[in-house]
Parts: structure tokens; sequence; C-alpha cells
């Protein structure tokens, strides 16, 4: 047994030799960290770099999302998104061409090519996600459906809307989702459809419609506008899931990266404590890995993007983080935060790690 003992363990031996020679061409087979994002091809940085303006699309008009004030200045939380984009590539807020857009012409304008992005309180479906071509990099609000309706009609649920006329906007899953429930519940109504926000909002308003449906965020908004916000009520019903976020042409990946990145980083700013008045005191001395990251002390991610690696500083300073976002623009409209929470304080928002 002795011989057959030794050969066995010379075999070993070899097998560890080989092993260890084995291993540094093995290592040098690794994965290798990929080259920044505009050498890999990024069709869509590369002409708005070019061009020096991001082409960024929007509602029309939507008290806390985007709203041009008498002088075309345009303000909200989805207009921050396009804001705070054009500072992560040109550290330059201002550098934003604002493009209106209606429920109808929103997809067109982005697979054309009018715009570069569409920030524009836009549901995430499976169809739009792939027959429409689009890739929705984020979810930056969670959202549902409801309705509104005058408060001198008494009424306490969208279950004592059978026979009512319903104010909605077509080309929407709102359109959609008011038939299933309708259906879903024998609930007889008559649609006004409508296509632009605020002739939808004029048509309820005047009475042409017992009823407006929409998401909740919108109504908020819608509510808010009013001359006498207590004259509306938002039924407590909620109907739907949707999912709202920015949303970008299929097939470049680099640009969806750099807006997906772009709305984790207004999140982990957030989680982190890093806001647009401590940024750069936080960078200069937060000792945290994960904020060094995030701020471009290591790591090199803004190079990752195609972008300088403190881009989310910039970002930062100039937009504020989620939550300030959100407080800025949402709040003051009565919009609490409920899923939008942090994940930390029971929501849904959540940063992947930035490593």
């Amino acid at each position: 047994m002795k011989p057959m003992r030794l050969a066995t363990l010379r075999a070993l031996g070899a097998a560890a030799l080989a092993t260890a020679v084995a291993a540094p061409a093995l290592a040098q087979q690794q994965p290798q960290p990929q080259p920044p994002a505009a050498q890999q091809g990024a069709p869509t940085m590369d002409a708005v770099k070019a061009r020096g303006t991001l082409s960024c699309g929007v509602n029309t008009g939507l008290a806390g999302f985007a709203q041009p004030d008498s002088q075309g200045r345009w303000t909200g939380f989805d207009v921050d998104y396009c804001r705070a984009i054009a500072v992560a590539l040109f550290n330059d807020a201002n550098k934003v061409r604002y493009v209106p857009l209606t429920a109808q012409n929103r997809f067109t304008a982005l697979q054309s090519g009018e715009i570069d992005m569409m920030a524009r309180n836009t549901t995430m479906t499976l169809s739009r996600d792939t027959s429409l071509g689009l890739d929705f990099p984020a979810i930056n609000f969670y959202d549902g459906q409801g309705f509104m309706v005058k408060a001198n009609l008494g009424l306490k649920s969208a279950k004592e809307l059978d026979g009512a006329t319903i104010c909605v906007q077509p080309g929407t899953t709102t359109e959609q989702n008011l038939t299933d429930w309708a259906r879903a519940n024998n609930i007889k109504f008559n649609p006004v459809v409508i296509e632009r926000v605020e002739e939808v909002v004029g048509a309820y308003v005047s009475g042409r419609c017992d009823a407006y449906t929409t998401d909740v965020s919108g109504l908020a908004a819608t509510r808010s506008a009013q001359s006498n916000p207590n004259e509306h009520v938002i039924l407590p019903e909620v109907i739907s899931k949707e999912p709202l976020g920015p949303a970008v042409r299929h097939g470049d990946q680099r640009w969806a990266d750099l807006v997906r990145w772009t709305h984790n980083a207004l999140l982990a700013a957030e989680e982190l404590g890093i806001t647009s008045k401590n940024v750069e005191e936080v960078a200069a001395n937060d000792t945290r890995p994960e904020a060094q990251r995030l701020l471009g002390k290591t790591g090199g991610l803004g190079a990752m993007l195609g972008v300088d690696d403190a881009w989310a500083v910039h970002v930062i300073k100039a937009v504020g983080n989620y939550g300030e976002m959100f407080d800025r623009h949402l709040k003051p409209i009565g919009i609490q935060r409920g899923p939008n929470a942090q994940w930390t304080q029971g929501g849904l928002q959540y940063s992947p790690p930035f490593r």
C-alpha cells in the first residue's frame, strides 16, 4: 500500500504546483474594469455633449412636477431631473432645452430623437418598455390613480360614480385603468377625453365633468392650483400602481446608466445625510467609504459613466438630494412621502451601492 500512497501524494503535489503556476495566468483572465463610457460608444451622450445642451421632454404644465412661470422659467420635481443630468454632463443646470409634451406625443418625441430624455410623470409598463423601444432607468415616484370630485357633491367613495361623467386624458394608462376598474366594479360612466392636461382640468373645473381621474399626485397638483382647494375632494380609492420615472431610448445603455445613477446619487445622498448645503464639506472631510465613492474621492466611478468623478458633488450642490427636491416641489402641494420615503423609513426608495 505504501507505493500507491506515495504515488497519490506525488500526484497531489504535482497538481498543487500546476495550480500555483497557472494562478497568475488565470488572474490575468479575470474581467478587467471597463473603459469610460465615452470610449465605448454612447450616441446620445456624444450628441448632447457635441450640441452643448440637453433636450428634455416635460409636462405641458403640472404644478410641482413641471411648470413654466410667466417668464418661461421651468421648475418642478421632474424639471430637476433634467437639470441634474445637465449638471452631470456640463456642471451647468441651465444647459437644458425644455420640450413640453402631451400624453399623446411624448413617446414619438423620444423615439424620433426630438428629445434626449423624458422626465414627464410617465408610468413604466411592460409594453412601453418593450414594443415602444423605451427604457425606464429609474422609478423616481411611486404613484397610483385616483379620482377627484367637487366637495359639494358629497361623495365619499369612487364607487358612487355610477352614471357619472369622468374627465380623462387619452393614450394613457389612466384611460385603460378607468375602463378596467369600471368593468370590474360594474360601474357605468360617460368619458370626456381631452388631450392637454390644462384643457382636461378646465373641463372638470367648469363642471363639464363630475369627476377627474389621473395619478393621485396629479390630482393633488391640480387641487392645489385652484383658487379654493377645499372645494375639491380626492376620493380614497387608489385603483392602480403607477411607477413613474424618466425614460430614454432603448439600446443606448451608457445613456441609461447616467440617468439611472444620477437618480441613485440623489437617493444615496439623502440616506447619507448629504445636502446641497454640506456636500462640499462632506466631500472634503467625510471618511465613510460609501460617501467617498459617491462624491468621487475614491473609486473612479464618474469615469465609468463618462463624466467627471465629482459629478455627484455638482449635481447635489445644484438640485439637492432626493428629499430636498421632494420637499421643495411636492410637499407644498400636499403630497406626502408615503411609498417614496427612503427604505430606512418604510418606503420603497432605495439606491444600490456605489462601488
